[in-house]
């Protein structure tokens, strides 16, 4: 398993179309479970609805994890998706 912790710096945080983008590229490893937590709250990264129920707002930190046999893909795509987004 692996995983990273990220700092939303977008002002609007995780709405419509950066969740989209993440479910997305979630989407592209359908070999790997791929979760995004804040506070006690975890989603698979896939699910739109439920990660833009997050409510992951500016300055909250957001840990993303994949499991699975294209983690280390995966993990840097997500990254990769987070940082050019949000």
């Amino acid at each position: 398993m692996k995983q990273f912790n990220y700092t939303i710096t977008d002002p609007l945080g995780i709405h419509a179309r950066p969740a989209g983008l993440l479910a997305k590229a979630a989407k592209a490893f359908p070999d790997t479970v791929i979760m995004i937590q804040k506070g006690d709250k975890e989603v698979k990264a896939t699910q739109l609805m439920k990660l833009m129920g997050l409510g992951v707002k500016e300055g909250d930190v957001v840990t993303v994890t994949a499991d699975g046999p294209s983690e280390e893909n995966a993990i840097e795509v997500m990254y990769n998706t987070l940082a050019e987004n949000l």
